[in-house]
């Protein structure tokens, strides 16, 4: 039963993964492309992380590579949004803006525009 679970959790987790990457190919904007690429990609990393954890608890029986695992996941959830938001920061600065307008602009008050 808990290898049916690990298996599911990995599969959900590539699932979103792949879902990411077709979302940076299709969507239209830089903004759009980010939003792919950290929300959902995060999502994947979720479910690999958590999988691969109950793998190297439960199945080989080792605390070393659950820890590894864990910090991986946190770095990751930690550093992708972040990193998401610098690098639309700087889109918006260099002068790149979404093809529709925005309902709300937060970018332009950190620019005086």
């Amino acid at each position: 039963m808990l290898r049916i679970i690990i298996d599911v959790l990995i599969v959900v987790g590539a699932f979103f993964a792949l879902a990411g990457t077709i979302g940076v190919m299709k969507m239209p904007d830089t903004f759009s492309r980010m939003q792919a690429s950290t929300c959902i990609t995060t999502m994947g990393v979720i479910g690999v992380c958590l999988g691969a954890l109950l793998y190297a608890i439960f199945i080989m029986g080792s605390p070393s590579t659950a820890v590894k695992v864990g910090v991986i996941a946190a770095l990751v959830l930690t550093t992708n949004p972040v990193g998401a938001h610098a690098i639309a920061k700087g889109a918006y600065q260099a002068g790149i803006r979404p093809e529709k307008r925005m309902e709300t602009d937060d970018y332009r008050r950190d620019f005086d525009e």
